[in-house]
């Protein structure tokens, strides 16, 4: 039995009840692979749409055990890598598009957690693109004046001593400046949806890893205690994704690191500045994304990704990132100098060859599935929730329409050319951001 709490800073607070795994053989009318933030919300929406509906979820660990309990809590407008390169695998429209759906996935997760009252440190900060060189500058403000061609508003650039009056460091040009960004501990909003989806009548198993999925009459989902048979079957696993046949090219896990801080004192403050505590990202292909914790914490993560080899999950530890984490955000505040690091972790995402999401339907339409959050997913995955939903009903809907849905992704090749490949491109992006820097 995996140890969850030692996954991130997220998941070793706070008190948490595991759910018994599933033991003996079940019927239900739908079947969530995935216990994650997209696996919830689209039980969520279930039975919101059609209460009567008998909906179950199998986790493979416990709740949140994956992205949606180690990432770093920003949700965000950011769809795939960048808007200018949606746009030129896709075209300019669905670049508009993929943005909509996004600002509408934020507004969703805000209104959520309010409505339902969730403790989860949640604030709307607002985010931030600094650049961090001259190069990085160009690159920002071309990204800019290409959000404001599609018509996208609410996005603008900061010149650096504007930026100085919100958060100061001598590595900063300017930066993109976007009001519609929230923070938020990620463990605590997805172990309250997982309440919330109960109350609604969701069976959730807890460790209950499925071992095999077979299409009779019903769809029939094995695992070690038992079964599940279901009329329809969401696979809400992302990066785990290619442990399951027919959606194991689609994607690949990559693994992002994390490293946090001690909380940080006035006279760090005085200094920084930061006193809106908006989210941070720069401008970097591998970027840095940092924000502050409820209690004043640094986390800063990326910086370079981990790659892995066939089926291993287990990439969580890189100490040479870590390492270069923790420089990287001295260097990017001084008056942290002597700052005490607490905690590292790391996590895997899901990424296409493309870097863009997608939604679809795998051999018919009975069994949805959804991957490649890229590591912006908190926000996505919840929109992506009632997309997933609204497929399963057969519903036709905006969302069920946008290009992402059943949309024809690139093939990942079969291992080793497949690894190998992996760490090409990863070392490409290192090369450019070291040019770069």
């Amino acid at each position: 039995m995996r140890e969850y709490r030692t996954r991130s800073f997220w998941l070793e607070t706070g008190e948490y009840g595991e759910n018994p795994p599933l033991a003996g053989d079940v019927e239900t009318d739908v079947a969530i692979v995935g216990g994650g933030f997209t696996g919830l919300m689209t039980a969520y929406f279930l039975k919101k749409l059609e209460p009567s509906l008998g909906v179950a979820l199998l986790e493979g660990d416990v709740i949140g055990f994956g992205a949606s309990g180690r990432n770093a809590g920003f949700s965000m407008t950011l769809f795939g890598f960048t808007m200018s390169l949606t746009a030129l695998r896709f075209g300019r429209q669905k670049a508009l598009e993929a943005h909509l759906y996004m600002e509408k996935a934020v507004d969703f997760v805000r209104d959520f957690v309010k409505e339902h009252a969730i403790d989860c440190d949640y604030e709307h900060p607002g985010f931030l693109r600094a650049a961090t060189s001259k190069r990085y500058e160009n690159r920002i403000r071309h990204e800019i004046d290409f959000a404001h061609s599609l018509g996208v508003r609410g996005i603008e650039w900061l010149e650096n001593d504007v930026l100085a009056r919100e958060v100061r460091s001598p590595l900063y040009f300017g930066a993109w400046w976007e009001p519609r960004c929230g923070i938020l501990n990620p463990a605590r909003l997805v172990r309250a949806e997982k309440k919330i989806v109960e109350s609604a009548g969701v069976k959730v198993y807890e460790r209950t890893p499925v071992s095999g999925i077979k299409r009779n009459g019903r769809i029939s989902l094995r695992t070690e205690g038992g079964s599940v048979a279901a009329a329809k079957v969401v696979l809400a696993t992302n990066a785990y994704s290619h442990l399951i046949p027919g959606l194991k090219r689609k994607q690949v896990p990559v693994f992002t690191h994390i490293v946090l801080s001690e909380p940080l004192a006035k006279t760090h403050f005085d200094e920084i500045g930061w006193r809106n505590r908006q989210g941070i990202e720069d401008a970097r292909n591998l970027v840095h994304y940092y924000r502050l914790t409820a209690d004043n914490r640094l986390l800063m993560g990326g910086r370079s990704v981990s790659v892995a080899w066939g089926r291993d999950m287990e990439r969580d530890v890189n100490e040479k990132t870590f390492a270069g984490l923790e420089r990287d955000a001295r260097r990017t505040f001084p008056v942290l100098k002597d700052i005490r690091f607490t905690h590292r972790w790391g996590g895997p995402v899901s990424v296409p060859v493309d870097m863009t999401p997608a939604i679809g339907t795998l051999g018919d339409e009975r069994i949805v599935y959804s991957l490649g959050c890229v590591g912006h997913g908190v926000s996505l995955s919840h929109l992506n929730g009632r997309t997933l939903a609204e497929m399963i009903l057969g519903r036709k809907t905006e969302r069920t329409e946008v290009f992402f849905v059943n949309r024809r992704t690139i093939p990942w090749p079969p291992e080793p050319i497949r690894f190998v490949l992996s760490k090409a491109i990863k070392g490409t992006l290192d090369l450019q951001d070291r040019i770069c820097d």
